[in-house]
């Protein structure tokens, strides 16, 4: 702003002395000098007011300096606060990725176990049904819901079955045995 002022005042000396060079030299030196002096002052307030716009001028620049260094610190201080923000949730969210995984491995690890609970009192089951007497495990199976009674059965050696289905109802023994063929069909085929 300084670099303005200074090269107003360098136009405003140029122009002085351009208006004395020509008052000076021209045939039209008859003007009175208190017209001259009216010219002057003219140069000189008209200098007075380019300067004060000039502060003026400099005075808001600084002003809208000062406004876009502040605005700028609260800018950096928002992303500072929003990158913290961002680590902190994504901290977050990979805890709760990992505690999903450690439940879903606690889970399918439940379920292996639940499976082989389920599996060893098939097979005591199984093996108690495989110790009855005919009759009695055909009593009893002719009693039980057609899946359970198809579950022991299909764990059975065939010698033992032939006995049991020997001594059950025919049509409880036909229908068992449907199901079981069936059961060996999509073994085969891999259907459920």
């Amino acid at each position: 702003m300084g670099k303005y002022i200074k090269s107003e005042k360098l136009k405003m000396k140029s122009v002085k002395i351009w208006v004395i060079f020509i008052l000076l030299f021209s045939p039209l030196y008859a003007v009175d000098k208190q017209k001259l002096l009216d010219c002057y002052e003219i140069f000189d307030q008209k200098k007075a007011e380019l300067e004060a716009e000039a502060e003026k001028i400099l005075e808001q620049r600084e002003a809208l300096e000062s406004l876009k260094n502040t605005y700028m610190t609260l800018i950096k201080k928002k992303e500072a606060k929003l990158k913290a923000k961002e680590k902190e949730i994504n901290a977050t969210l990979a805890k709760i990725e990992n505690d999903k995984q450690k439940i879903q491995n606690l889970i399918a690890e439940n379920k292996k176990i639940l499976q082989e609970i389920k599996q060893a009192k098939m097979d005591k089951v199984t093996q108690s049904f495989a110790k009855m007497r005919p009759k009695n495990a055909a009593s009893v199976l002719s009693n039980m819901k057609d899946k359970d009674a198809l579950d022991i059965l299909e764990k059975l050696p065939p010698k033992i079955v032939a006995k049991i289905f020997a001594k059950m109802d025919p049509i409880k023994a036909a229908k068992l045995t449907e199901m079981m063929q069936k059961v060996d069909t999509n073994e085969s085929t891999g259907s459920p």
